[in-house]
C-alpha cells in the first residue's frame, strides 16, 4: 500500500475539506502540518511540491496532487467507488458547477472575509462579504427543494463548500437568513466519518 501524506495548516478550509473526505473514505494518512505564518510553504523543499506554495498538497507514493478541488476529485475518483463523484454525465456536471462556487463566490467571499479578520489579510472585507452572502443566496435558494447540492446524496461539491460556508460567521457573515443552508451544515456534519476542523 503506498504511503499517503497530506501537507495541511490547521486554519485552511480548503485543507480541512481534503481531511473531512479523507475520513469519510476511512484512509489512513500522514499528516504534516505547514506553518503558513512562517513561510514554511516558500521553502524550496515546499515549492518542489506544490510552485504555488499552499496548502492542500497531497502525496499518494510518489504521485503529488496540489489545489483541494483535484484532490478532492483524485481521493472521489480513486478510492470513493462512485459515492463521491457520480458517473451520471449531468450529476457529475452539477458537481463542477457547486466546485465553481466554491471556488468563487465561497472562496472570495466567505474565506476572504474571514481571513481580513482572522489573518490580518489585505482584502476589502465589504466586498468579501457582499461575495459571500451572493453565494450563500444560491445555496439557500437550491437547498429550498434539495437535500444536497449536486445529487440525491452528498458528493465533493458537498465537501467543498462545507468548510468556509461553516466559518461564514468569523467573516461577520451571519448565517441567520439562510436557514436551508444551516439544515445543510447539519446534515453534513451528521455524516459517518464527519470530523471537527480543529484536530
Amino acid at each position: 500500500m503506498s504511503q499517503r501524506t497530506l501537507y495541511s495548516f490547521p486554519l485552511s478550509g480548503n485543507a480541512y475539506k481534503i481531511r473531512l473526505l479523507l475520513s469519510m473514505l476511512e484512509l489512513d494518512y500522514q499528516l504534516v502540518n505547514i506553518d503558513l505564518t512562517n513561510g514554511e510553504n516558500l521553502t524550496e523543499e515546499f515549492i518542489t511540491l506544490n510552485p504555488r506554495g499552499q496548502v492542500p498538497v497531497y502525496k499518494d507514493g510518489e504521485n503529488v496532487i496540489w489545489d483541494s478541488m483535484a484532490i478532492l476529485f483524485y481521493l472521489a475518483q480513486k478510492y470513493g467507488d462512485g459515492k463521491w463523484f457520480p458517473e451520471d454525465v449531468q450529476e457529475a456536471a452539477r458537481v463542477m458547477q457547486w466546485l465553481a462556487v466554491s471556488e468563487n463566490e465561497l472562496l472570495y467571499g466567505l474565506a476572504r472575509a474571514r481571513a481580513t479578520l482572522l489573518l490580518d489579510r489585505p482584502f476589502n472585507l465589504a466586498q468579501c462579504q457582499t461575495e459571500g452572502r451572493s453565494g450563500l443566496s444560491i445555496m439557500e435558494q437550491h437547498l429550498t427543494s434539495n437535500l444536497w447540492l449536486a445529487a440525491d446524496k452528498p458528493t465533493i461539491a458537498d465537501i467543498a463548500c462545507y468548510p468556509y460556508v461553516l466559518m461564514a460567521p468569523m467573516g461577520e457573515i451571519s448565517l441567520d437568513d439562510y436557514p436551508n443552508v444551516q439544515v445543510w451544515l447539519e446534515r453534513f456534519a451528521a455524516l459517518p466519518g464527519w470530523i471537527a476542523m480543529q484536530q
